[in-house]
């Protein structure tokens, strides 16, 4: 595994991370990622893309559905599915996430791995897949994905670590002009507010390097150098899992939480970036045969519970804050196409600038 940023004395918040200090720290949350890099540096169709599977629960879930809400902050991307989310609340799919003109594919490719594993369950699923574009590094013309590479990543989600940096969908991504892709990170809320857990995934592929905060430091300013040939506006998709019981306009509100902590690194949602944040919860099964269901639900307004849901927010924020610095930390240098490179972000310099400011813990 590749370092993370705690490993460097980078602590993000005051929260308590979980264990693995990811996504796969909410019980049964499974993650797969399928990395596709082909053709030598250089070569015009070199392909540096990839996919990336999240299962909400360790069942099927287009059997056993999971509350869920959505918030776009900036919608210059596609969230396939987003319809369907919005008004039914629910996530009936494995969550896919891939390069920007390959969601189609990734689309009819998931169908067909579900019809696969359960023909009668897949005649009406609508599967989410969400996107990101890699075509800096990645000849995406050559539409180098197929079906076996979406079910790989399908096969392959797991719980416990997972991996960061320049994998599955973050394979060809950037993020602050420096080489992204994948992050993930969680907290763990204290007991009077419940215990539960917040876990968070991003993929990234967004922000200006003059921008770029970490732990409220203004790095991005000193780190003028090691800058790709070209600027690209890009965007960054942010998924939350929570074990708190919480309703679809609570889980919505999460989402709209997690766009503060792409803020806190930098982000202003540009016009050419499209932010997208889906937060689902594991507490309530809803079974697709039953016509009622029986759930829990945390209740809303600060006069009932003044903590439970802020601490939620609070969790939310800090662990996609740290998410990200966790891509750029793990990623490393990637040269694809046309010899286009991002380079990883130095993390000696980076842990420097921290010192100097007093925000590097011991």
């Amino acid at each position: 595994m590749n370092p993370r940023a705690r490993d460097l004395g980078i602590a993000i918040g005051d929260g308590v991370p979980g264990p693995l200090n990811a996504i796969t720290d909410v019980a049964g949350v499974r993650v797969g990622h399928r990395t596709i890099a082909r053709g030598d540096d250089g070569d015009p169709g070199a392909v540096r893309t990839g996919v990336t599977a999240i299962f909400p629960h360790e069942g099927q879930p287009w059997r056993e559905w999971a509350y869920a809400g959505v918030d776009i902050l900036n919608g210059y991307g596609e969230l396939i599915g987003i319809n369907q989310l919005r008004e039914w609340g629910v996530l009936m799919s494995p969550l896919v996430l891939t390069s920007s003109l390959q969601i189609g594919k990734a689309y009819d490719a998931t169908v067909r791995w579900i019809a696969g594993v359960d023909r009668a369950g897949a005649e009406e699923v609508m599967p989410v897949v969400s996107e990101c574009d890699d075509s800096w590094l990645s000849d995406v013309l050559s539409f180098p994905l197929d079906d076996d590479d979406v079910a790989a990543a399908l096969d392959g989600a797991v719980g416990g670590p997972v991996a960061e940096g320049n994998v599955g969908a973050g394979t060809g991504m950037q993020c602050f002009d420096f080489k992204g892709g994948i992050g993930t990170a969680s907290r763990v809320l204290d007991p009077l507010s419940g215990g539960f857990t917040v876990g968070v995934l991003v993929l990234t592929n967004y922000g200006e390097r003059d921008r770029l905060r970490i732990d409220g430091v203004p790095v991005g300013r000193e780190l003028t150098d090691l800058m790709p040939l070209e600027h690209h506006e890009g965007s960054c998709v942010v998924v939350v899992a929570t074990d708190a019981p919480l309703l679809p306009h609570q889980l919505s509100r999460v989402a709209r939480r997690a766009g503060m902590g792409l803020a806190a690194t930098g982000s202003h949602a540009s016009n050419g970036s499209g932010e997208q944040m889906l937060a689902f919860s594991t507490a309530n099964r809803l079974d697709d045969r039953s016509p009622v269901a029986d759930v829990q639900a945390v209740t809303d307004g600060p006069l009932r519970d003044p903590y439970l849901l802020s601490a939620v927010f609070r969790a939310t924020v800090e662990a996609t804050e740290e998410a990200v610095v966790n891509a750029l930390v793990a990623a490393e240098d990637s040269t694809g196409r046309d010899g286009h490179t991002y380079f990883a972000m130095p993390a000696d310099r980076v842990l420097d600038l921290l010192e100097r400011a007093g925000r590097r813990s011991s």
